[in-house]
């Protein structure tokens, strides 16, 4: 029987590919035109030579490596937070036997149905009541535990260790926080570093909450904010804008070369049952 893949397979995932590295052509190539020509119709279809002059209009306009920076260390900070703290809750949740516990998971399960952008006054008022408003701390508060990240570190944990390795923990001695250490933690591995880059990314993305609770301390959303803020009352430069847009991918970029041969180990190890 023949397995490999048809002519379909990689028709879509070339699609796929195509349609993933749109955006990101699109945005070097209109960063690398002047803003007349990147406000041509039609507009250019490939890039031109002007992207290191708007790179260095970006670092004019902004203080951008100081809003890198501080987006690294917000994004930073909330990966790793929800990382530790999912893998500890999934943990709970898929092997460890309490009264409600299905009704607690099926809480947590509801509350992803609640769209973000309802949360947006709360936060406000929360932050603002705290005195946290302008701070990195009101970024990376609300993001510290994700309800996603709970219930994926479940769902991984429910198969990936066996109810007979931490039965043979305890009955060595085990306390339950290094039944834990011991045996969940290097079993969970590759869904943690799935977890970290995914929750890393989303924070670095995300422009709506920072725009709502920074105003004078810069983070990349705050930065590229000022750069489309640039020309108002004039005609957008879209070619300063995409320009400082693709600066701030680099990072991202960057993070998925280094650890895409261990993502993909990771799966690979977590998919195979001894």
């Amino acid at each position: 029987m023949n397995r490999r893949p048809g002519f379909v397979v990689y028709g879509l995932l070339a699609a796929f590919v195509i349609g993933s590295a749109l955006p990101l052509y699109w945005s070097f190539v209109i960063g690398s035109h002047t803003k007349e020509e990147a406000n041509q119709v039609p507009p250019p279809l490939v890039p031109g030579g002007h992207f290191l002059d708007n790179a260095r209009r970006v670092l004019d306009t902004t203080d951008f490596w100081s809003a890198m920076l501080n987006s690294l260390i917000v994004s930073s900070a909330c990966a790793a937070s929800v990382m530790f703290v999912s893998t500890l809750a999934g943990y709970a949740f898929a092997k460890l036997r309490f009264r409600g516990s299905n009704v607690l998971m099926g809480f947590v399960v509801m509350t992803m149905a609640v769209p973000t952008q309802l949360a947006i006054v709360p936060l406000f008022i929360l932050m603002r009541d705290y005195g946290l408003l302008d701070t990195l701390v009101a970024v990376a508060l609300p993001t510290l535990v994700t309800a996603f990240g709970v219930f994926f570190m479940r769902q991984y944990l429910v198969d990936a260790v066996p109810d007979e390795l931490i039965e043979a923990a305890r009955m060595d001695g085990c306390t339950m926080i290094r039944t834990f250490w011991t045996v969940a933690v290097p079993a969970a591995r590759p869904a943690m570093a799935i977890l970290f880059l995914f929750t890393f990314m989303m924070v670095w993305t995300d422009y709506m909450w920072p725009l709502v609770a920074l105003q004078e301390t810069e983070t990349l959303q705050i930065a590229l904010d000022r750069l489309a803020l640039t020309g108002q009352g004039q005609t957008t430069d879209y070619a300063l804008v995409l320009a400082g847009a693709g600066m701030a991918t680099v990072p991202l970029l960057i993070l998925f070369a280094l650890s895409g041969r261990q993502l993909v180990a990771g799966i690979m190890q977590g998919a195979v049952k001894g």
